[in-house]
Formats: C-alpha cells, structure tokens, sequence
C-alpha cells in the first residue's frame, strides 16, 4: 500500500495525476508530494485542514481567460495567496501503444485543450470528443487501449499513465500559458522593497462614478493594476466584485494611499494576499510594446 504523503511536505491541486496543475505542482515545488483532488472546493479543504501545505490553483490562462469559478472561491475560502507559477501549456497528442497518425480517427480532451489545438484536428480530420479534463481523458484512453482512439493531454501524463506521445507542442499558439496562484493558511510577508504582487477583491457603493472614484487613487499615486476583472454576486444583476492584482506592497506610501481611497469608496476591501512577483513578470510586454 502506498503510504500518504506528509501534509506538511504536500501540495493539493484540482484534477487527476497528470493535469497540468500536477506539472505546475511539480515544477514550482520539485520536493513536493501533489495530492490531487476532485473539486476546487476541496483542494481548498485540504489545505484548511491540514492535509496539504500548499494548494496550487489555476487564475487565468493566456487564450481562455480566467478559469471558472476560481474568482467566487477564492475570497471566501478561508486561505491566503502567498505565490505565483506561471506554466507554459504543451499539448501532446497522446495514444496507447501500437497507434500512429494514420490510425486515429477521434481526439478527447477538455474543451479548451481541443480549442487550442484546432489547427491539427482539422489537419488530421480526427473527430472531436469534449471531455471533463485532459488527464481524465488519457486515464479512460489508456484503460480502453483503442488505437483508433487519441488525447490530448501533458507529456506528464503519458508517463503516468503509460501512453505515447505521437505529436508534442501541438498547440496552436506559443504564447499558451497559465497563471497559477499558491495558496497557504498562513499569509507571507514578503520584503517590500522586491518586487511583488498584492491580490484584493472589493465592492463599490451603487452611486454614480463610484468605480471611476474608487480606482482614481492608484492613478494619482502611480500604482500599476495588473488585472481588473468584475463578476456579479449577490444573485442579481446589479451588486458586481471585483478582482484586482497590482504592482507592489501595502507598507509602501503610494500603494497605502490609494486603498484607503479605494476605501472610501467601497462597501468592502478584501486583501486575498501579498507575495513575490514571479520573474518571469517581468519578460511580459503588452501587445505593441
């Protein structure tokens, strides 16, 4: 029987072996145990009560934006972000052993996956089959052992679960990558003088100008926001929260000045976490630059 792994030295994620949260798991945290789970929910459990240390959870991702559900979540789940992983998405098309190119006729995968892998589909005239996840798919497809069956999934994937990779890098755009969150019950506290990230969630008061009065301060104080996406909460049309990142600390005097204007001008002000800014943030450039 396999022993479990320690929670102190265990990083739960959303998914099957093999999910590219399991390849960020691995490649963020190498000396780490990953414990995967069915839901979000209860990724965010295992964490809370103590099964894991960490939990690494998908934001957003280059071509398909942010990943559902994540964003009502995360603030009431009790735990805070204390880094960031970005993951370059490779996709292979996998298939059992004894196929080849010429003896597929059907690709499953989760829709995204099969989205951003379009151009070979069509090239191949392979049927498509949405599934639940790319893991989920190699584990049915490796189970079943149908030659006329693919993939596709992560490269992690076909080691685990024994399966060969007929095309790698098949996705259609090179820039494909996902934006992970680390999340730990206990917040961090970074130096403030590095680089880093702040993550917060507010509500604005339902009067005119409000958003453009509340977000008014990180202009005039020179903080940069990183991300600004709204959702609707409250089971109505009317109450929306927003998600925010921006550059830099709360110790610092301009980002300080500009949340207590945010304040002013909000029913709730929610910090979800303050961490180091990953390196690879600063290789970005927006589209133009």
């Amino acid at each position: 029987m396999t022993k479990a792994p320690e929670p102190a030295n265990s990083i739960a994620f959303q998914g099957l072996p093999g999910a590219y949260s399991h390849k960020a798991c691995v490649a963020a945290y190498p000396a780490m145990a990953p414990l995967p789970c069915p839901t979000f929910e209860d990724a965010f459990a295992a964490v809370r009560e103590g099964r894991a240390r960490y939990a690494m959870i998908p934001i957003d991702n280059t071509l398909a934006g942010r990943v559902a559900d994540v964003h009502h979540l995360l603030p009431y789940s009790g735990l805070n972000i204390i880094g960031e992983h970005f993951e370059r998405i490779n996709h292979h098309l996998l298939a059992p052993k004894g196929a080849s190119l010429d003896t597929i006729k059907s690709v499953e995968s989760h829709v995204h996956a099969l989205g951003q892998c379009r151009n070979l589909i069509r090239q191949l005239g392979l049927t498509v089959i949405v599934g639940a996840d790319t893991a989920g798919a190699a584990s049915e497809l490796a189970k079943s052992g149908d030659i006329t069956k693919a993939a596709i999934a992560s490269e992690l994937a076909a080691e685990i679960y024994g399966l060969q990779s007929l095309k790698s890098n098949i996705e259609d755009a090179e820039h494909n990558t996902t934006r992970f969150v680390v999340l730990a019950r206990d917040a961090v506290e970074p130096n403030p003088n590095l680089s880093n990230v702040t993550t917060f969630v507010f509500r604005v008061r339902n009067v005119p100008a409000a958003l453009y009065k509340a977000l008014g301060g990180f202009a005039t104080n020179g903080v940069n926001i990183t991300k600004l996406e709204s959702y609707l909460v409250g089971g109505g049309f009317v109450a929306a929260q927003f998600y925010v990142d921006v550059e830099g600390h709360p110790a610092q005097h301009n980002l300080r000045l500009a949340l207590e204007e945010l304040e002013f001008f909000s029913h709730e002000v929610r910090i979800l976490g303050v961490y180091p800014a990953h390196p690879v943030r600063a290789t970005f450039k927006a589209p133009g630059e």
